[in-house]
């Protein structure tokens, strides 16, 4: 897997407002289905941890902290939690002793699958009562773009050079 080093010095204007539209916009979005994702008084970065494991599948916590981008010993009390909610088992890496490996429970798979469909459930009232079959489409072609450019980023973070205009 290629990782991207993004230079903003030789992008193409029409890029960069596509980028700043689409992290506006999807930024927007996230905060307005927070609130149906935050169920059972999970946080943030529970739910960002939880969907990275179910994602996987299983994971080493080693492998979820470089995804997550930060060190494993930001993720040790998190990942406790979890285990002692219900959402995750670990078990004994089958190679490495020293290491574990995190996986989703059955009712913790149920929690997030119950908080995902109250999320899209207001998603698609909204959509269904705004956008017209032919926009819908539309969105769905965009969708697939927009996976597309997040495949392209893989599991490290892009990191963007001194050079950077950041717009709010």
């Amino acid at each position: 897997m290629t990782n991207l080093v993004i230079s903003m010095t030789k992008i193409d204007p029409g890029a960069t407002l596509c980028a700043t539209r689409i992290r506006r916009t999807v930024s927007h979005l996230y905060r307005r289905l927070r609130p149906s994702l935050l169920r059972d008084g999970i946080s943030m970065a529970k739910l960002n941890v939880i969907g990275q494991i179910y994602r996987a599948g299983s994971i080493t916590p080693t492998e979820l902290a470089a995804r997550e981008g930060v060190k494993i010993q930001t993720l040790t009390r998190l990942l406790a939690e979890l285990e002692a909610e219900g959402w995750l088992s670990r078990v004994p890496h089958a190679s490495d002793g020293r290491q574990s490996v995190l996986s989703m429970t059955a009712p913790g798979k149920k929690r997030l699958a119950a908080a995902f469909r109250d999320s899209d459930a207001s998603l698609a009232r909204i959509i269904d009562a705004s956008l017209s079959a032919d926009e819908r489409t539309l969105l769905l072609r965009a969708c697939v773009l927009l996976e597309g450019l997040g495949e392209a980023f893989g599991s490290q973070p892009v990191g963007l050079d001194a050079t950077s205009a950041v717009q709010p």
